[in-house]
Order: C-alpha cells, then structure tokens, then sequence
C-alpha cells in the first residue's frame, strides 16, 4: 500500500525554540539512540568474545581481577581492584578517599608489570596517575543493604528476593567514570578514529558494562566462599534485573554548555530520528505490534519508578496520569491511516504533559531501527578547535545575534532574579559548583556558563559600534567578549546547541541538565536527591557478556512481563 499525497505531509524537525528548553530537557527518556544502547548493538551484531583471565579475590571480596572485552580489532580490559572499606568510609560524595572498588579500562591485555603499575594507582582515584594505555578511570560502592541480602541468600541456598532487587536495582554504583585524557588516561582524539569508538562516551560505557559484568561475579564468588556446598548460583533472570547505579551531581551539569557543537549534533540526531519516523507513510502490522508491546513493557517499568524527592514525585504523577491517557489512545487509535505516528505525537502535544510527550517520543523510535539506527554515526564531535574569523563585520555578527538570541534580550539582566547564581569550580577536588551571587563573593571566580548574560552584554557593547568595522577591530577595544563572539560564531551552523534558557536564574534547576545528558547514555530509574544530584541506574535488564549472541539486543531496555515475545526485526 502506498499513501497518496493528499493524505501525507512533510514533517519537519520540532524546532529548537521548542525543544532546547530546560524543562523539556529535564524530561527526555532513553532511546534507541542512547549511548549504552549503540554499544550492546555493535557488540551483538560483531559477536565480540569475553573472557575473564585474572580472579584473584580472598572470602571477603578483597583482591583484583581483570576481564577482557575482545572486539573484531582490539581487546579492551576492565582492570578491578577489590577493597575493604570500613562503613564509616562509604561515601558518593566527590570528597571521598576511598571506595569499595576502582578500576581502569586498559587499551590491550595488561601485563604482569601494567597490573602492578595500576594497582599503585587506581585505588587512589585522583590523588594516583594511569597513562596513555588506560582509557578510563572509574570507582564504586556497594549498595550496602543489597549487597548482604543477595550474599547471605546465595551463601544458604536461597534466590534473592526479587522485590528486593527491582526496589534497588543495582549492587554497586559508581561515583566517577572518567576518560579523555582525565589522570593521565588517553586523549580521545588518539582513539576517535576506532569504529568502535565512533559515537560519544563509548569507552565510558564499555567500561561500565564491564564492571556489572565483575560486581556480579564477586558476589557470586563471595556466596560461594561463604555457603560452601549450600551456595547456589543467581538465577539469571534476577541477575538481569541488576544493573550498575550511579551517583552523580553538578560535576556533570556544565558539560552541555561547555559542549554546544557535540550538544548540537546529539540533539539533532534525534530531532531528526523522530521527524523520519512521524514521517512514515504507513505502518505494518510488525511495527504496530513491536510498539505496543513495548509500551506495555515501558508502561509496567514506569510503575516500579519511584523517586523521594517531590520534583521527581510530581513528575511520576504526572507521567503515569498520561499513561492512562496513552493507553486509550492506543486501544482505539487506527494505525492503518496514513502517517499514524505523526498523528500520535501531535495528539501527545495537546493532551500529555511535557514528560509524556518526551515519553511518546523515544517509545516511536523503537520499531525503526533501520530508519533511524545509522544516525548514531552522527553524533560525535572531533572537529578540531578554530579561532575567530576576526574579517567578520559587526553588522553581521549583530545581526545574527538578534536572530539567535533575542530570548536573551528580552531578560532583564539587572535583576537580581535573571543572575541569582554563580557557577565556579572548587579549589579541593576542580569540579563544578554553584553559588548564589548575593550571599558569597563569587564573582571573581565565576565560570562563563551563562551564554545568555554574556550575549545579552556582546550585543549591548556592539550596539554603539560602527557596523561596518570587523569583529577584530572591536576585539582589540573589548576582549572580555571574545569567548561570546566566539560561541556565537562557533554556533552558526549549530541550531540545537544553546540551551535557550537562562543557566544562572533563580529558577534554574540544574537536574533538568543532568536529566538531559543522562537520557544520552541510557540512564533509567532517574531518582533525584536534590536539584543538584541524582542517583540512576544502567545497563538494567541488559544481556551478559554470555548472553550477547543468543539474548535480545534490541530491546533489552524494556523487561518483558508474562514472558511475551516479541519480533527483534528492528
């Protein structure tokens, strides 16, 4: 069947005046097109190889280990040190000194000497070095009250409660991962070029998948040494239902406005994937079905999602009352019309809230792996940094700074409303904070994360200026401007890469940020501590090294209910 002309239409992208607004941001879901996802494809499709060469552990879970990812090309292994780590010691904070666990991922399989080297330094974080054969550097605690519970019922013979799990859902989590060049690990531009490592954070998702792969080998190891012959072995549809938690905070918010061009090109990835797919003449039946089924699994997920703080509480209500409105859609909605995507998303935008129209959005990708699949090729950033092209007039560039930012101007930036915060880095650990401007001096250390403030301040210095000088004639008179001229240079060609809010207004919740890079990797059970920290979990549900050739690749996001099966020809 063919639609006819008259019943279709062209869809664009949504707009970024649209979609680059933090509290839609705040609201994005994971995808086909999320980080973790585009691993565990590549690693099904080129059916890589695991082996685990190295377990050195004692009863009490202290020793190392090393596990080996082997690719079509390259080996890539997780080397893990196991630590015993007084309670009083246990903490997610940046500050902390020591963890239940670290480890690097190395370029190769490590020698005797290369595990001697990292165990002088891997357990020491950022006070320790790697080098240039390391590609990341990461650390973890244990779920405490999971940990012993999952432990003494291996060790006496009983499977874990399954409540017990899926309330958690992860035995350990992380508090860092780092790579590019972070301690001496490799810069990314001397491993860009690998095709496995073609789309962003690929080395920081192999190495997390590694690690769920090692946590619960340990556990299973420490059961065993505990129960002796009375141990059993985790069943393994309870061991999928664990993934890897992660605690992190506004270490992490900056990295979107620091990266407007690689923000730009996630963000039109997927705009552009939703536009293929709500331009989709007609649906078959296969994709109809694989969509429906995978709402009722996602549906079932989102009613196990809870969160203590209120942002996140209100959220979930809102979220599951669109559920039920999404749910009655479906059953009546007739998908054999022309463009019933399209039709379904635009019913979203007038009657869900913008949670669930993000919800919607990710959900229609799912059947179209074919459709939208090759984009993550376009996701990444490795163009070299430029200069300014100082000839440019200042007519022109103020011309494209009013169409660009007059959401900008029309702030008033004098009140103490629209510049209430002051983002600085702090001297004991150079990460990221946040502090309010009229309670602490902070200004002279505040960090350029506020694009509209500083624009807003470029556009009123060039509006006495005579238009027909270049740009480097006004940069020679006024060069606290250059990084402002510089990004709106750098952004022309950039439609979603600033975020058209203000990042330093009294309103500004800076987990909307978090919430956005997040949906990026694949992170699920989003459960925020305050507006400024979050706790997820990754790689839930997702096959095990052993399972990568037989289990689904696809899907895997979605945990299937009542043992349904579904077609994996996407």
């Amino acid at each position: 069947m063919q639609a006819s002309d008259t019943d279709t239409r062209v869809v664009d992208r949504r707009s970024p005046q649209q979609v680059m607004r933090l509290a839609r941001l705040g609201s994005m879901h994971q995808s086909r097109l999320s980080f973790m996802r585009v691993l565990i494809r590549r690693m099904h499709r080129e059916q890589w190889r695991f082996s685990r060469p190295v377990f050195d552990v004692d009863g009490n879970g202290v020793g190392h280990a090393v596990v080996c990812a082997h690719g079509p090309e390259r080996t890539y292994s997780l080397v893990a040190f196991f630590h015993d780590l007084p309670d009083d010691q246990r903490s997610d904070r940046v500050i902390a000194e020591a963890w239940d666990t670290t480890f690097a991922l190395h370029d190769g399989v490590p020698t005797a000497a290369d595990i001697e080297r990292l165990a002088d330094n891997v357990p020491l974080q950022e006070a320790g070095r790697i080098s240039e054969r390391e590609l990341s550097l990461s650390r973890a605690n244990r779920s405490v009250r999971l940990w012993t519970h999952v432990i003494d019922s291996l060790a006496c013979g009983q499977q874990p409660q399954r409540s017990q799990l899926e309330s958690v859902g992860y035995l350990m989590r992380t508090t860092a991962v780092y790579g590019s060049g972070k301690f001496g690990a490799a810069d990314r531009q001397e491993i860009a070029s690998r095709p496995e490592f073609a789309s962003p954070f690929q080395v920081e998702m192999l190495a997390v998948y590694l690690i769920r792969t090692v946590v619960r080998d340990l556990v299973q190891h420490m059961a065993d040494r505990q129960g002796g012959d009375k141990a059993v072995t985790l069943a393994p549809e309870l061991s999928r239902l664990l993934g890897i938690g992660n605690s992190t905070g506004l270490g992490m918010a900056p990295f979107l406005l620091n990266h407007p061009v690689l923000f730009n090109n996630w963000m039109m990835v997927r705009e552009e994937a939703i536009a293929r797919v709500r331009n989709v003449p007609l649906a078959s039946i296969a994709e109809v079905d694989t969509f429906k089924q995978l709402l009722m699994r996602s549906n079932n997920a989102v009613s196990h999602w809870t969160s203590a703080h209120p942002l996140q509480q209100e959220k979930l209500s809102a979220l599951n009352a669109d559920i039920l409105l999404l749910d009655q859609y479906v059953a009546r909605a007739d998908f054999n019309k022309p463009q019933p995507w399209n039709e379904l998303y635009e019913w979203a935008e007038k009657s869900l809230s913008v949670e669930g129209q993000e919800y919607i959005a990710s959900l229609m990708l799912e059947p179209y792996g074919e459709l939208v699949d090759d984009l993550a090729h376009c996701m990444s950033d490795d163009s070299q940094p430029h200069g300014i092209d100082g000839s440019v007039l200042v007519s022109v560039l103020k011309e494209q700074l009013e169409q660009r930012y007059d959401w900008a101007l029309a702030i008033d930036w004098q009140a103490q409303s629209s510049d209430t915060f002051v983002w600085y880095t702090s001297e004991e650990k150079l990460e990221p904070r946040l502090g309010n401007r009229y309670e602490e001096p902070l200004d002279e250390y505040e960090q350029p994360l506020s694009p509209g403030r500083d624009i807003a301040r470029l556009h009123g210095a060039l509006s006495d200026y005579d238009g027909g000088k270049p740009i480097a004639e006004f940069l020679m008179r006024y060069p606290e401007h250059r990084h402002a001229v510089r990004r709106l240079l750098k952004l022309t060609q950039a439609p979603y890469g600033e975020i058209l809010d203000n990042t330093i207004g009294r309103e500004l919740l800076p987990i909307d940020l978090l919430r956005c890079k997040l949906s990026f990797f694949g992170a699920t059970r989003f459960d925020p501590r305050s507006d400024r920290w979050v706790r997820i979990c990754l790689y839930s549900n997702a096959p095990y090294p052993e399972e990568l050739v037989t289990s689904d690749a696809m899907f895997w996001p979605y945990p299937e209910t009542d043992h349904e099966a579904i077609s994996t020809h996407s």
